[in-house]
């Protein structure tokens, strides 16, 4: 089995919410929980995409540590969240650096595809997908890449349509805003 080290690689450590994620990473290896973990991350994920008082909760510092340490923990319950990443949300509360959850959460997501031996996908689309659209891209990717890939998701609705994925430092845009933009260029020509 890899150590945490050998599977963060990339760079993964040099930022602060990648420490943060590794840090995470290692107690739910300890825990056997990176599974639930990583769940209950994509569940804190879309809670800060839908809810504006949990964005400001995380984002706010007029919000006190007391306060931020109370009101994350209750809506780690009200969220079902497990009980490793409910007392991770406490320290980063505690630690003032609840702002640092989205980039936590893309790295923790990395650190355990590449533990699953997965490639990961940052895959942006201008609509959200539905569950069969994004298991034909993974089916698609799969095919293209050779092995599993896990599809990290994000809307951009100035893509107008198509998609833009980027596996590693590989980018396939297929999107209509990369298109109109070229053809526009090549009018100007």
């Amino acid at each position: 089995m890899e150590t945490s080290g050998g599977i963060a690689g990339g760079g993964i450590q040099a930022s602060l919410g990648g420490r943060y994620a590794l840090a995470l990473f290692e107690l739910a290896q300890d825990a056997k929980a990176i599974d639930a973990v990583e769940a209950s991350l994509t569940t804190v994920r879309d809670a800060l995409a839908q809810s504006d008082d949990f964005r400001t909760l995380t984002t706010s510092p007029m919000v006190g540590r007391g306060p931020a340490v109370k009101a994350v923990l209750a809506t780690a319950d009200a969220l079902g969240i497990d009980a490793t990443t409910k007392s991770f949300l406490g320290v980063l509360a505690e630690n003032r650096r609840l702002a640092q959850l989205p980039a936590i959460i893309r790295a923790f997501r990395k650190l355990a595809s590449r533990y699953r031996g997965e490639v990961s996908a940052e895959v942006t689309s201008a609509h959200p997908l539905d569950e069969n659209q994004i298991s034909e891209l993974r089916q698609q990717l799969r095919t293209r890449v050779g092995r599993e890939v896990s599809v990290d998701l994000s809307v951009d609705p100035a893509l107008l349509g198509g998609l833009v994925v980027r596996i590693g430092s590989q980018m396939i845009d297929s999107s209509i805003r990369t298109r109109l933009n070229a053809l526009a260029s090549a009018m100007k020509g």
